[in-house]
Order: structure tokens, then sequence, then C-alpha cells
């Protein structure tokens, strides 16, 4: 415990279960002469704490602890920019399969954090480039997924993918997800994708409500560069990452998308194993 100097927290904005949570940790933290650093979002639950802007909370922290869901989880992994600097998600939200550390077990597992005695799993992120002509014009990183969708108002949109340049298929369908095994149990799987484990080194490319049905989930080394051509009209498509943040797509815009070079460090509790959590979340039967 005595290597842990700082600690960030990033919280879910609006989460009344937060206003009990926020004070009671930092209290908790302070006795144990930890320093904390937070987001501007948690020092709304305390009086008693600065907020600073999201990107600036793991300058110095030895790990950041993530009160909220999945989503707030994945704005952490933003933030974090690639460092090492693991993540300890307390779930907050509803669902939250990433997020699998409960309120009513957050000390136990912090102790057990500060004291070294935690297992960290390695999840890979996709680097995705938009380019259009011969610019790139932004690149993203994704720890769920890189999906290319309809816009709200379009009806379906074609999308040609293509996989280390060999051509796969033009999908006529309502977008095309390209996700990691962490984004497996998130938009993938509500469309018909694959469960992976987390540690595969691969990705599912998973089509939306496709107008031939023989098109199906297509699971690929994530060694491969895949190239999602977007044949539909300016703005009729959207690129969204991790379904938080991207931009409308332009006709002949390409999403180049590879493994990244950046990957997310998650604090996991020591007797919490994969299959553990789909049966809670998923509602799996019991053994």
């Amino acid at each position: 415990m005595d290597s842990i100097k700082t600690v960030g927290i990033i919280s879910k904005p609006d989460a009344p279960q937060a206003y009990t949570v926020v004070p009671e940790l930092c209290r908790w933290l302070l006795d144990r002469n930890i320093e904390i650093r937070c987001d501007l979002e948690t020092a709304r639950y305390s009086d008693a704490l600065l907020g600073i802007p999201r990107k600036q909370v793991p300058d110095g922290a030895q790990f950041i602890i993530v009160l909220g869901g999945d989503g707030t989880l994945l704005s952490a992994a933003r933030a974090v920019e690639g460092r090492e600097i693991p993540l300890f998600a307390v779930n907050l939200g509803g669902l939250g399969f990433l997020t699998a550390i409960t309120v009513d077990r957050l000390y136990p597992e912090l102790e057990l954090a500060l004291a070294g005695e935690h297992r960290i799993g390695v999840r890979r992120m996709i680097e995705c480039e938009l380019q259009r002509g011969d610019k790139t014009v932004s690149t993203y990183q994704a720890l769920n997924d890189v999906v290319i969708t309809k816009a709200s108002l379009a009806r379906m949109i074609d999308v040609e993918a293509r996989v280390e340049k060999h051509f796969v298929c033009r999908y006529k369908s309502d977008g095309l997800i390209l996700s990691t095994p962490t984004g497996s149990t998130a938009y993938s799987l509500s469309a018909g994708g694959p469960i992976l484990f987390p540690s595969v080194s691969c990705f599912s490319l998973t089509p939306i409500c496709p107008h031939t049905l023989t098109n199906r989930p297509v699971i690929l080394p994530d060694s491969f560069t895949i190239d999602l051509h977007n044949l539909a009209s300016d703005h009729d498509a959207m690129l969204t990452v991790d379904g938080q943040v991207g931009e409308p797509l332009q006709k002949g815009d390409h999403v180049l998308c590879r493994l990244s070079r950046f990957s997310v460090q998650l604090i996991r509790p020591p007797m919490l194993m994969f299959f553990d959590v789909l049966r809670e979340k998923l509602k799996w039967g019991e053994r």
C-alpha cells in the first residue's frame, strides 16, 4: 500500500448513488494518506473536492477508480490514452460487463488492489483512421467497437469491407460493427455477434440487420487491417467509436481499422472469472 501515493477518480454524471459513495471513498483514501485527483463530475458529489478536466486526472496517478457503468469506463479509457495506469471499475450503472466490482465490495476489493493482491486484465483496443481522399481526417481509439451505421432518417446503407486489401463483401444493412473481444458483449452481441473470450487475439465483424440473411458475423485475426468503405450518400452514414464519439461520413470515405498500440489495464477481483460475469449479467443458469 505504501507504493500508492495518488489515486484518480472518474465518475458518471448525475448518478444518485455517487452522492453517498464519493464522500465516503474520499475519506477512506485520505485516512490512508492517499492523494486524490478527480474529474469535474466527481467534484460535484463532494464540496471537499476540486475537480480538473478528465484528461488530466491520470497525471501522476498510480491507478484510477471509475464510478459508473461501462460507458464511464470507456470514457476513462480514452482519458488514460494508453498510459499503463490500471482502472478500478465500480458499477453504479445497470448491466456493467466491464465494471464488475459492486458497491458493497468496493472497500474489500480496494484493500486488495492497494496491497497488490489483484489481477490485471489487459484489453486490446482498435485504432481507426477516417480517410477522405488522400487525407486522414481523424483518428480514434476504441476499447469496444468501431461502427458505421445509418443516420437517423436514412434507409439501408452500403458498406464495402476489405481485409488485408482482399474484398470480403458489399454489405447492404443498417450498419457494420467491428468489435474487440471486450466489445463482443456490447453492441455486437445485440446484433447477433459472438461472445469472445477477452484474451483472444481477434476482431469480430458483424452486420446490423443485413438485407442478405446469409451475411453472418466473421471472426478475424487482430493482426489484419480492415478497410470499411462507405458507399452511402453524404451524411447518410455515421462513424461512431465506443458509442460515444464519432462524426458523419461522406460518400467514398474509408475507415481503416487495425490493432491499436494502446491497451487498457482493468483491475479485476481475484476470485471473479469471465464466465462468472456472463452468468450474472446474462442471467445464465447456475450449475
